[in-house]
Formats: structure tokens, C-alpha cells, sequence
């Protein structure tokens, strides 16, 4: 089968190429998915699971990206979740060959069932950034009904998510981004957009929940912002600085096929909008790896069935 494979670490994103791999073996517990679209996480040549397994073996040649779309082919010995033909979409274990490939093995408690109505070039959209901005708002964050956020990065594949979700939960939201973004964001359902490029984050006021993707100097200067009993919440580093009277919390997203199959029923109800980029077929994805453009890009490995 094709696939994009990284081998050289010292390369970076100049050692990706598409090559020949062997088919797939489904160990107990596994599935074996026709993969139809994909998508990729820009930083993961750093993930430690890109370059070794569970054991600290290299691994390499290491096929990339772990969000997929597609159909069940085979399933392993003792799997039950999933069956041969269903429709699927989820977040594969990043310590495993991933999703950029023509067939992916993956353990069918990180799928779930995909909704007849969506596409799976917007389904490969939703797993990681579906799951980051859930996890972020209301496992760590506590967000409820009444509170304030705000979101960094409130146009991209995680916060476009977060803004939508925290406004249905009854949330005042306020999106930050590049001032070019600010339609987008407020389209989202953001009560309020700041430019961080021309406007003053001290300006925001108190607010209840940071959700942040940018790290460094915007993240330490958030934590300012969080009121008495708040939170500020992030994925690009442990932070360094910490609200006065509340919690910072770091945290890496975690599989959760129960939490997908409600974030695909919201997309299929039109309650969540994904913000899918350019979709490129597999043997361009070396390329699109390092010229990722606005909106999450989608590797279109096959057409719709």
C-alpha cells in the first residue's frame, strides 16, 4: 500500500515521501480501516511516539498523521465494537504507524461510528481537535453556563471548535486571532474577537477560563486574567506562570469514542461547523505537511464511497 513515511529525524518535514508499506496485520482488538481521508497534527515530528513505540524501540519508518475517515476492512481476533463495512472516523495511537496511508491498523475502542450524512473529508477534521477543545472547555476547564472564556487561537482546528461548543454550553466567549480572522470568529458565535497583533490582551478583563494553543508570553500573561477560582488551560506547555487564586493545568488529548460519536451527531445536526482547509490527494501530502494553509488540511486518500 502507499504511505507517507518520515525515517530521518535530523530531515524534519523535508524527510517525508510516500512510499510503498506493507499491508496492515490486525492484532486482537484491532481493525483494519480502508482509510478514504486523513489528517495530520503539524507538530507531531516532535510527538516521541513518531520516532519509537511504547518500549523506546525505534520504529521507524514511521507512517504519519493520526486522524481518520474511512470504512471497516478487517476485523481482528476478539474485536466486537466495529464490523466489516461500517463507516468510521476516530484518533489513532500515536505510537503506532498512522492514518496518512491507504489502510491504517488501529484498535477499535479509538473509532467511532460515523453518521450516514458526513463526509469523510470533514469527518478526518473533527477527532483531535473535536476532543482537544472538549476536553480543554469542560474536563479541565469546568466551563459551565454563565462564565467567561477566552480562547486563543479562536480560528484554528481547536479553538474553532471550542468557541462553538462553549457558546452552546452558555458560555461568554471571547475569541483572540489575527485581525483577518475576525469575521470568521465572530461567525462562530464569539461574543468578542481581539487582534493580538494590534489590541491589548490586559484589555480583556477578568474572565473565568483560558483556553490557550499558543504558549509563551500570551500564555503567561493569560494567567493574569483568570479570576479568583479560575482556570487556564493549555496544550502547548507546562505552564510557568500560574493564576494568583486559581489552577493551570497542561494536558495531552486522550481517546474517547464516546465523546466522538456525540461531536459527529452535532456535526450532522449542523450545531458544529468544522473549518476544513485545502484537501489534497496522498501523494501531495509531503508537500501539504509543510505548508499548512487556514482551516484544517485534509489528505483525500480516496473518494467518497
Amino acid at each position: 500500500m502507499r504511505a507517507v513515511t518520515i525515517r530521518d529525524r535530523a530531515a524534519g518535514a523535508a524527510g517525508l515521501s510516500l512510499t510503498e508499506e506493507p499491508y496492515p496485520h490486525a492484532a486482537e482488538n484491532d481493525v483494519i480501516v480502508r482509510v478514504h481521508a486523513a489528517a495530520f497534527t503539524p507538530g507531531e515530528l516532535d510527538w516521541p511516539g513518531t520516532w519509537t513505540d511504547r518500549a523506546g524501540r525505534d520504529r521507524t519508518p514511521s507512517v504519519i498523521g493520526h486522524e481518520v475517515s474511512g470504512v471497516v476492512a478487517e476485523v481482528g481476533y476478539g474485536t466486537t465494537l466495529l464490523t466489516v463495512g461500517q463507516r468510521v472516523f476516530g484518533y489513532t495511537d500515536p505510537a503506532r504507524n498512522g492514518t496518512l496511508a491507504e489502510y491504517v491498523a488501529a484498535e477499535a475502542r479509538d473509532l467511532a461510528p460515523l453518521p450516514s450524512g458526513i463526509d469523510h473529508t470533514v469527518a478526518a477534521a473533527l477527532p483531535i481537535s473535536g476532543l482537544t477543545a472538549w476536553e480543554g472547555l469542560f474536563d479541565h476547564g469546568r466551563l459551565v453556563s454563565g462564565q467567561t472564556v477566552l480562547i486563543h487561537g479562536a480560528a484554528g482546528a481547536v479553538g474553532s471548535v471550542a468557541v462553538q461548543l462553549a457558546r452552546e454550553a452558555g458560555a461568554r466567549v471571547i475569541g483572540t486571532g489575527r485581525a483577518a480572522v475576525k469575521d470568521t470568529v465572530l461567525g462562530l458565535g464569539a461574543d468578542a474577537f481581539l487582534d493580538l497583533q494590534a489590541g491589548s490582551l490586559e484589555d480583556v478583563g477578568q474572565v473565568d477560563l483560558v483556553l490557550d494553543v499558543i504558549g509563551g508570553d500570551i500564555m503567561n500573561r493569560s494567567a493574569a486574567l483568570v479570576r479568583p477560582g479560575g482556570t487556564l488551560v493549555t496544550v502547548a506547555a507546562p505552564p510557568t506562570v500560574r493564576p494568583g487564586d486559581g489552577r493551570a493545568i497542561f494536558f495531552v488529548v486522550e481517546h474517547d469514542r464516546v465523546r466522538l460519536a456525540d461531536l459527529a451527531m452535532r456535526v450532522r445536526d449542523g450545531r458544529l461547523r468544522l473549518l476544513v482547509g485545502d484537501v489534497v490527494p496522498l501523494a501531495e501530502a509531503p508537500a501539504a505537511f509543510t505548508r499548512p494553509g487556514p482551516g484544517k488540511t485534509i489528505i483525500q486518500v480516496r473518494e467518497e464511497a
